[in-house]
């Protein structure tokens, strides 16, 4: 199983029916085939850390973590998304016990960047973002 959590918080003006599409559209990704389990709601971590929500989506193994990446859900909802989260980071856990997976999962992310570049610019639109660490 590979479950990824993003902890979030909204840009500041971001109007209340704004939250409301954005989780919304996480839920809908959320719920796409290829997700095992998953939820979405508020962030009952360290208020100092800043977030206010958060997001979770656990898939199988890496063909349905590619699934789940591309799949038109996914996309489309992203672009209802990334435009209003202000702070973000991911935290991917596993219980696979394969030492190559965190590079496995980097080099999928990697190739949707190549493949939807625009994807890859709105992600860097995100003020305080912690997506991943390709130095691992």
């Amino acid at each position: 199983m590979i479950v990824n959590i993003l902890r979030f918080s909204f840009k500041d003006g971001t109007t209340d029916a704004e939250k409301d599409t954005v989780l919304s559209a996480m839920r809908r990704t959320a719920s796409v085939e290829s997700v095992a389990f998953s939820t979405v709601g508020q962030d009952i971590g360290d208020p100092a850390e800043g977030f206010t929500h958060t997001y979770l989506a656990a898939v199988a193994d890496l063909p349905a973590l590619e699934r789940y990446m591309h799949d038109p859900v996914h996309l489309e909802g992203d672009w209802q998304i990334l435009p209003h989260i202000q702070r973000m980071s991911a935290v991917r856990l596993s219980d696979d016990p394969d030492p190559e997976l965190s590079a496995k999962v980097m080099a999928l992310h990697l190739a949707k960047v190549a493949q939807y570049p625009d994807w890859g610019q709105a992600l860097q639109t995100i003020p305080e973002a912690r997506i991943a660490n390709p130095a691992r």
